[in-house]
């Protein structure tokens, strides 16, 4: 967590607590919301931008690593 909150420190995140849609103007999915809870918990304030491509990368990770889909609600 260290890690992620050191990143978000370098991007210039934001210190609004609200939560802003995902970049393109999409909906954020399940673990969007869930990774945006936690960076609030924690105190970590990410751009909405990096918090979309960590969430897509791991998705794409977990998908080549097991061959199965996880559904469009909870990661598009």
């Amino acid at each position: 967590m260290d890690k992620l909150k050191g990143m978000a420190s370098k991007m210039g995140g934001g210190s609004s607590g609200e939560q802003k849609p995902a970049a393109g103007g999409e909906q954020q999915d399940y673990v969007d919301k869930g990774l945006a809870a936690g960076e609030k918990q924690f105190g970590v304030n990410a751009p909405a931008g990096m918090n979309e491509k960590v969430t897509d990368q791991g998705r794409e990770m977990f998908e080549k690593q097991t061959g199965k889909d996880i559904p469009d609600k909870m990661s598009n």
